[in-house]
């Protein structure tokens, strides 16, 4: 994980200031091993969408902050929460532990893709 500059590094995809801790996402991967940074996990599952390489690609690196305790967590292991208000609007959230209204990493992602933003 590479240290997030609260309130001065800015979202890979929308150029966004990253703020808001509940809802960041991090991304090591492609040849060079960058890292890339999300203010929020639709805005991280749009750019993937639009690379050669992805969260399956050997030896990347994904990571989204915990809701509740802002610890990081590998994003494909995630659970998310539908629903709170997030930077950018793609409302989910994600958990360490499931939970009754979670839904697992490929669910969230369909849903988000589908909306085309």
């Amino acid at each position: 994980m590479a240290e997030i500059k609260w309130d001065r590094d800015t979202c890979t995809r929308c150029s966004m200031v990253i703020s808001d801790r509940r809802f960041a996402a991090e991304m090591r991967g492609g040849e060079k091993g960058i890292v890339f940074k999300f203010d929020d996990i639709g805005c991280a599952m749009f750019w993937l969408a639009q690379r050669p390489f992805n969260e399956e690609t050997p030896k990347s690196e994904y990571w989204v902050a915990d809701y509740h305790s802002g610890d990081w967590i590998d994003a494909r292991r995630a659970h998310y929460l539908a629903g709170p208000k997030s930077p950018m609007g793609y409302q989910f959230a994600a958990l360490a532990e499931a939970a009754a209204d979670t839904v697992p990493y490929p669910e969230m992602k369909a849903r988000i893709l589908a909306r085309g933003k």
